[in-house]
């Protein structure tokens, strides 16, 4: 039996610092971390203009915030999409820390 074409995966690429959501075997957006200690800091999130309004974002971060849950780690929304999707979806605050300046400082030195 096929599955529907609308079959979206979500993986974790450790190499690269990110969650991809592919939709038929095509990257269709992803969601950028880095790793600080026990946190994993989200700082860019992006669906491909051709697959926006599907949905996609919300179950790309969905399934990767349950991940991070998974490994222990907890979340710090840097990206403000990731940061409106926690305040819809509580589930995840007790693995919530806040964006403080001294993770923004990393993160601006993680980046270059």
């Amino acid at each position: 039996m096929n599955q529907p074409s609308t079959a979206a995966i979500v993986e974790r690429v450790d190499a690269e610092h990110r969650y991809q959501i592919l939709v038929d075997g095509r990257r269709a957006g992803l969601t950028a971390y880095r790793d600080r200690g026990a946190q994993r800091v989200f700082f860019h999130t992006e669906i491909d203009d051709t697959f926006a309004g599907q949905g996609l974002a919300a179950q790309l971060i969905q399934q990767a915030l349950a991940d991070v849950r998974q490994s222990g780690k907890r979340i710090v929304p840097v990206c403000p999409y990731v940061a409106t999707f926690l305040k819809r979806h509580d589930e995840f605050a007790d693995i919530t820390d806040p964006v403080a300046p001294d993770v923004l400082r990393w993160l601006k030195g993680e980046l270059g």
